[in-house]
């Protein structure tokens, strides 16, 4: 009875220990999706308010383009509160932009759409500016200058040639990133021609300095089947088993296919293939 006892409680303990650990793990869950949510309510938030900008813009445009056909005081006096407005509201979004641009880079909800959308705004900001100084010129041969504007504009200019300069070169930080992190070398030599670039040493792989220059590059999302024209073949280097084949083709020659590229580099960027 006593040993039943002690099942039974050590029974209990692991039955209590589980729900524990799924407590946990569900909490852990539930955060991470709350944390998304979160994000992803405060950017469509950003989102709407830049589209309530841009909506205000054109019709705030549409008021100016009325008033500039008729005459007198009350007409240019118009245009100048309309243009200000449009002035005022085209500094928030770029803002906002700036703001959205920033929620998407640091945060944990990743989507080239959102990059998409990002950028689509930032055209959309530029093309607003264009049409701005057009309604200026306008503006300008009706003899409705519009002084208290000028640093303004030529601020805003210089905002959006900025905002552009650094889009492009984050998008250039961006592809180079991306370009390292699916680089990978391979080598593949006899014993002899190993040691001799000091790749191998000691029975040891890679561990004095090794002539990197005896390396192939490759993309990892590219090249995925790396012939080893020969009938001998041992990986010396550290690489998941399931990540890979090693199949022998018509002439009974090694080929090295990688069926699972970012499993297959995770442990290591170089490969070393001995052959004989």
């Amino acid at each position: 009875m006593a040993v039943c006892a002690l099942a039974v409680a050590s029974c209990t303990d692991g039955v209590k220990q589980a729900q524990l650990a799924a407590e946990m793990q569900r909490d852990s869950l539930n955060q991470i999706i709350e944390q998304k949510e979160n994000e992803i309510t405060d950017m469509m938030t950003t989102f709407s308010d830049i589209e309530e900008g841009f909506r205000e813009i054109t019709e705030a445009q549409s008021r100016v383009t009325l008033a500039k056909q008729g005459e007198g005081t009350n007409s240019a006096q118009r245009i100048r509160e309309n243009m200000q407005f449009i002035q005022s509201t085209m500094k928030q979004n770029k803002e906002l932009i700036n703001k959205l641009k920033q929620q998407v880079r640091e945060g944990s909800v990743k989507s080239e759409q959102l990059k998409k959308i990002v950028e689509n705004l930032t055209q959309q900001m530029e093309e607003k500016d264009r049409q701005l100084e057009a309604l200026r010129a306008e503006l300008d041969k009706k003899d409705i200058h519009i002084a208290e504007l000028d640093e303004q504009v030529a601020d805003l200019n210089s905002n959006v040639a900025d905002l552009t300069e650094e889009t492009n070169q984050k998008s250039q930080t961006i592809n180079q990133q991306d370009k390292q992190l699916n680089t990978a070398w391979f080598v593949f030599g006899t014993k002899k021609e190993l040691k001799e670039q000091k790749i191998l040493s000691d029975g040891e792989v890679l561990r004095s300095n090794f002539n990197k220059e005896y390396f192939t590059k490759i993309d990892i999302r590219v090249d995925k089947e790396i012939k080893l024209y020969s009938k001998s073949a041992k990986i010396l280097t550290s690489h998941p088993s399931g990540a890979y084949t090693l199949q022998r083709d018509a002439n009974k020659q090694y080929v090295l296919r990688i069926t699972d590229p970012q499993l297959f580099w995770s442990t290591s960027k170089y490969l070393v293939v001995q052959v004989n």
